[in-house]
């Protein structure tokens, strides 16, 4: 957890690498992803850099991966996934990989020509065909006096129908067969009979069963026709038709005889169309079966490649052409670690000159790194979706880790629902690695799985908190027994509305062990009491939760090295918070202690004092209006302990307002910024440390410490900004104050939903005595369990979550979180490969 306490220490640094070893030790730099490079060629056109033509080449090896994926994606091919992800391709292997990618895609369009070829005519054989059978029912229908059988049928046929080879004579018909798509069946006969004005005598018959397109595989429907009509000129404008409506022809004989030949032919054609086709796609099947093996790898291994060009491209050449020079930002502990991969690097290629890393001193502000784990990650996430922590900032994430939990288990306190939340928690972190190699691409279960243990620590603490408030699917668990004594016979109880429990006298003075008196349940004045408690619990978590935020900013302060703004921003604020809002905590809990239930008169619950009302007559010095024979204050000379409560805290607040510009008007406060340089050690190189030095610099930008004032600003701008900052944390005290009372209000939201849940759904099921309970029971716990997952597990815990979200963003980093700084975005290949996955999958 020490990582997570602030940013790591960054540094800059060049790298100066030998040509022939650049690739090597880019690529070991890639692997680890501990290095942030800087475009040093920022004003050069990228169609100019220096690896542009390495870096088209892997441009086009993808392509031609796109190409395969495609094909092998169409064909329905598996593509196994590797456990394993090969390394960067050293640069003689990117020849071999290029050549063998050439190969396979020629071979794959090939293939693909050819099985198009054939499929093409294979489709014309099959329409040819289902046109030959489909027509002899054309015929008998045009020639209906025809009775005649064999030879002499075919005769009186021909005699009244000539072929569509054949001169048409006076007084025989001519005809045109064919295939039509069926959709557009419907226009073609319009358009047949307005070109020809009825004198066409069109037939057709529908394909029972859909033909495959050879380009796309998609089924197609055709429509077998013949048209008859007479005249030249009819046949000419009739087929002009038919091709613009990509209508294809076919011979088609006009005897019985001749046709039944045809389509034996047609069909032994199509036997040894088919074999050829099934030869075809049994050597396609193996070539892409083959390939599909490798084509994880190759993908992997070509984005690699072609992301450390692209890194190469943000190098300097110096002016000998000789050494490539980088500038990056590092980790001050990971400096041992690069350096061993610029030497390595030198190692693989055989380099007789050594590459090597230099840490230079710069005013630039660094990136924001927190170094995080599957468990940390998570809410490292939440904090970087409000603002990138500034440079060595006090990192929220750290405490977010149990407060973030605790108060959503404030608003969602109940051990049944918590119990939900933690078994599907669990689920995801115990299967996580399985889980994670599905590669889901489902926006919702991405977010839930990253926040799995989020949702795992949100659901043991709602347990905590259910416990505490003794509520399981909104009722009270008796486990200790209670705490509560009957004085009264069973008559008194069921004749009398009006009883109630008196604590003095049916109350053992013996606490309950853990949380609320399962006798509550019961009580009237349950909601009552659970107002006050947790509406007062709201109020002591808010204020304690504030005044922690304000602490921590003691710790910047100490850091960025400002003792000033501890005396002149700190002690105000926290005496301020303090003498106003942390009293009224204490009220409480002296109320809770003073007004016991035996006590005597004047210090009985009946003249305990609201606390509320005593924090309001304190603010505006007013006299209170006690009950008669009661005290109004809690004990002696509380009114003298408020009033010089308040004049303190509002004299806090001239300090907080004029303490700093004044300090940094008179007192040298306004001074040029130091900077933190980070300066080069050879023995601390040596160990791999390195130390900070503290140096005037007159100019350049300053080092991101936050809320400190340029020189160059004018004193009214000075004590605008300070005058700004007061104004809104004073107001912020009370408003964030008041804010917290959302733990109060959803707490009890979510409590009497479930209980209304309960008494109108599943208790309908439990109370039917007649023989249909127990399938009324089966039907009402079903729909009880459906709207419990949905509405109190998954909307009221949505709910609580952005609500706690809320109260952690505003109410608690806002008293010492700045959040302007930018995130560490290192060269790495695991962040790249998982970025172009998403975008593909997009």
């Amino acid at each position: 957890m020490g990582a997570m306490f602030r940013s790591e220490e960054m540094a800059l640094c060049q790298l100066f690498i030998q040509p022939e070893a650049a690739y090597p030790s880019i690529a070991l730099l890639g692997e680890a992803g501990i290095v942030q490079f800087r475009d040093l060629n920022s004003e050069v056109n990228a169609f100019h850099r220096k690896f542009v033509s390495e870096v088209r080449r892997c441009d086009e090896m993808e392509r031609k991966l796109r190409y395969i994926e495609a094909e092998v994606l169409k064909d329905k091919v598996a593509i196994p996934e590797s456990t394993t992800t090969p390394k960067a391709p050293v640069p003689r292997e990117i020849i071999d990989l290029e050549a063998h990618l050439e190969r396979t895609e020629s071979e794959i369009l090939e293939s693909s020509h050819n099985a198009v070829n054939l499929k093409f005519n294979y489709l014309e054989l099959t329409e040819l065909k289902h046109l030959l059978e489909k027509t002899t029912t054309f015929f008998q229908e045009s020639v209906p006096f025809q009775q005649q059988e064999g030879g002499a049928g075919d005769s009186l046929t021909k005699a009244l129908i000539a072929d569509d080879t054949q001169q048409i004579s006076r007084g025989r018909l001519g005809f045109v067969a064919g295939v039509v798509p069926r959709e557009r069946v419907p226009a073609f006969e319009r358009m047949l009979w307005r070109i020809s004005r009825g004198n066409v005598f069109l037939r057709q018959a529908e394909l029972e069963e859909p033909l495959e397109d050879p380009n796309t595989g998609n089924p197609i429907w055709k429509t077998v026709f013949v048209a008859f009509f007479q005249g030249e000129q009819l046949k000419s404008r009739v087929k002009k038709v038919c091709s613009g409506f990509h209508a294809s022809f076919y011979p088609c004989p006009s005897t019985s005889a001749e046709r039944n030949d045809m389509v034996k032919g047609v069909k032994a054609r199509l036997e040894d169309l088919n074999l050829v086709l099934n030869q075809t796609k049994d050597h396609r099947q193996r070539v892409l079966v083959t390939v599909a093996k490798e084509l994880h790898n190759w993908s992997v291994m070509v984005r690699k490649m072609k992301a450390i060009y692209h890194t190469l491209n943000l190098f300097n050449m110096d002016v000998t052409k000789k050494c490539l020079i980088g500038e990056c930002w590092v980790p001050v502990k990971d400096l041992p670690t690069v350096k061993e991969a610029l030497a390595q690097g030198s190692t693989a290629v055989g380099s007789s000159i050594p590459s090597f890393l230099n840490v230079i001193e710069t005013s630039e502000d660094p990136p924001t790194f927190n170094r995080t784990n599957r468990f940390t990650q998570g809410f490292q996430n939440l904090i970087d979706s409000y603002g990138i922590a500034t440079y060595r900032e006090l990192n929220p994430a750290l405490y977010t880790i149990i407060t973030f939990p605790f108060l959503f288990a404030i608003m969602f306190g109940d051990a049944g629902h918590g119990l939900i939340l933690t078994l599907f928690g669990a689920w995801m972190v115990i299967w996580e690695q399985s889980l994670a190699r599905k590669k889901s691409h489902n926006e919702v279960w991405n977010i839930f799985f990253g926040g799995r243990y989020i949702i795992l620590l949100m659901g043991l603490f709602s347990m905590y908190t259910g416990l505490i408030y003794n509520d399981v699917f909104s009722k009270m668990v008796n486990i200790f027994g209670s705490s509560w004594k009957l004085n009264y016979n069973a008559t008194m109880l069921m004749t009398n509305k009006d009883l109630t429990l008196d604590p003095r006298e049916e109350y053992i003075q013996t606490p309950y062990p853990v949380g609320l008196d399962p006798v509550w349940q019961s009580a009237a004045n349950k909601i009552v009491f659970l107002n006050s408690y947790k509406m007062k619990l709201s109020i002591i978590f808010g204020v304690v939760h504030m005044m922690f935020g304000v602490t921590l900013s003691v710790i910047n302060h100490v850091h960025f090295r400002r003792p000033m703004n501890i005396l002149l921003e700190y002690l105000p604020q926290m005496i301020f918070l303090t003498l106003l809002f942390f009293y009224m905590v204490a009220m409480m809990f002296i109320k809770w202690v003073l007004y016991a239930p035996r006590n005597e008169l004047k210090t009985g619950p009946r003249c305990a004092p609201s606390v509320l009302i005593l924090f309001i007559n304190m603010m505006l010095f007013k006299p209170g209006s006690p009950y008669e024979g009661c005290d109004e204050f809690m004990f002696e000379g509380q009114k003298l302990v408020q009033t010089m409560f308040v004049i303190i805290a509002m004299l806090c607040v001239p300090i907080m307002l004029f303490g700093k510009p004044i300090y940094l008007l008179c007192c040298g406060g306004l001074k040029k910024h130091r900077k933190v340089v980070i300066s080069y050690d050879e023995q601390a190189a040596s160990n791999g440390d390195l130390r900070d030095g503290i140096e005037l610099q007159p100019s350049g930008p300053p080092v991101p410490e936050p809320e400190e004032h340029d020189e160059s600003e004018a004193p009214a701008e000075i004590l605008i900004h300070q005058a700004i900052h007061t104004i809104e944390y004073v107001l912020s005290t009370v408003s964030h104050t008041a804010s917290y009372l959302r733990l109060w209000a959803l707490s009890l939201a979510h409590a009497q939903l479930s209980e209304v849940l309960w008494s109108m759904v599943l208790r309908k099921g439990l109370d039917t005595e007649s023989h249909w309970g127990a399938i009324t029971l089966y039907v009402s716990f079903g729909a009880w369990a459906l709207f419990t997952i949905a509405i109190l597990v998954m909307m009221e815990g949505l709910s609580a979550f952005l609500h706690t979200l809320r109260l952690h963003w505003v109410e608690f980093m806002s008293k010492f979180y700045d959040g302007r700084g930018y995130l560490f975005q290192p060269f790495s290949f695991k962040h790249i490969l998982e970025a172009e996955e998403n975008a593909d999958a997009d």
